[in-house]
């Protein structure tokens, strides 16, 4: 089977980029994938095809965010590569930030299922799910209605594909209801490598709180140092914090004026952006991954990375996280979103129990591995074969 993948790819630093990685990397170890057509962003720099069997992906660069020919440039690829099945790696800004060339994105979908081209949308996010206040597209309340408006009339078009694939089952229910679908299927979101088995011993040196992601919108790391100057006054024991990522393309300048504010307070670091070589290093030093979230927009990557390197997690209660760590087995402390004191107190449960953090760690370890990347892509691969047999 001849399979296009149409994501962004590293070196680029557009969304979904990571996963667009581990997808191409685990369809290329497929014996019975012949070729993965890499239908990717233009970059300056090659992209880092550093895997086994990488000699089977062929790269096309044929298209560039907030570009309004993306549209016609995939779908003349498409026709020119003519693959067996598509899969594209989709959320609402993948295509750009701009409304025009963000929405002509979104319309790929419908124009592939309209060439007879079987195609799967991997989509990250609904719409229906996402608090356009906290995650900083508008606090207008009419701008609010307008982008509902738009959002559901774009996700009618993502509908046209053969099959949408969302990471939780909740959006199922959601797209089925108001939609009247019934062609979506929950593949979760998986864990990005299949590693061995990590150490769930505490790394040498201070204990480390440690928030992955882009931030500034949901993300606000604000809380973070809050509740570590908190902790700080009820120990003699020194915490870290590492803020690990860059800020939000929506919230641009944020992390600066953060370290502004808090260029006083020792042990905080932010590392900037964070090459994926390094990302091991990153969590094995960390004691625990935080998740500051004011609200979620999706199924977390980070969630699943922790649970990968064998971490501790604590997280608001709310939304999608909440559904992740019920349906996937995930563990950890929650803490209420709007409270430093909360976030302290959820952190010093795990900090001052080494036997719990363990325990936490371990379980999330299994939430993991229970689904790698190799297994996700397996259900991919049987996605695209009932789709070709069903067109018969």
């Amino acid at each position: 089977m001849k399979i296009a993948v149409i994501t962004a790819f590293p070196p680029s630093k557009v969304t979904l980029n990571e996963y667009g990685y581990h997808l191409v990397k685990n369809f290329a170890q497929k014996s019975e994938v012949t070729e993965v057509v890499l239908l990717c962003d233009k970059t300056m720099d090659p992209k880092e095809l550093d895997f086994a069997n990488s000699d089977k992906v062929k790269v096309n660069e044929c298209w560039s965010f907030n570009s309004y020919s993306n549209i016609l440039s995939i779908n003349n690829a498409i026709r020119d590569e003519k693959p067996d099945a598509v899969l594209i790696n989709l959320q609402f800004m993948k295509f750009g930030d701009q409304k025009i060339p963000a929405a002509l994105g979104l319309m790929i979908p419908m124009v592939l299922r309209l060439s007879g081209v079987p195609t799967v949308s991997l989509l990250h996010n609904i719409l229906e799910q996402v608090d356009l206040e906290s995650a900083g597209f508008t606090k207008n309340k009419l701008a609010q209605k307008i982008y509902n408006f738009i959002g559901t009339t774009l996700t009618k078009f993502v509908l046209k594909s053969d099959v949408v694939a969302v990471t939780i089952s909740k959006y199922v229910t959601v797209l089925e209801n108001k939609y009247h679908c019934k062609n979506v299927k929950v593949i979760p979101h998986g864990t990005f490598d299949s590693i061995d088995e990590p150490s769930f011993e505490l790394a040498p040196g201070p204990k480390q709180i440690m928030a992955f992601g882009k931030f500034g919108t949901y993300k606000k790391v604000e809380i973070l140092i809050d509740a570590a100057i908190i902790m700080r006054k009820r120990t003699s024991e020194k915490i870290e914090v590492v803020v690990a990522g860059t800020d939000s393309p929506n919230t641009p300048g944020y992390l600066d004026s953060v370290q502004k504010k808090y260029k006083d307070v020792e042990g905080i670091h932010f590392t900037g952006y964070v090459e994926e070589k390094d990302v091991p290093k990153i969590f094995g030093d960390c004691t625990v991954v935080a998740f500051p979230y004011t609200s979620t927009t999706g199924s977390s990557g980070v969630l699943h990375q922790a649970g990968s390197y064998g971490k501790a997690v604590v997280m608001p209660d709310l939304g999608d996280l909440a559904l992740l760590v019920e349906e996937e087995g995930y563990k950890g402390e929650f803490f209420d979103p709007e409270s430093a004191e909360s976030l302290a107190v959820a952190i010093e449960k795990i900090f001052n129990d080494d036997t719990y953090r363990k325990a936490i760690a371990m379980q999330n370890f299994k939430a993991a591995n229970a689904l790698s990347m190799d297994k996700i892509t397996d259900m991919y691969m049987d996605t695209f074969k009932d789709i070709i047999r069903s067109k018969g």
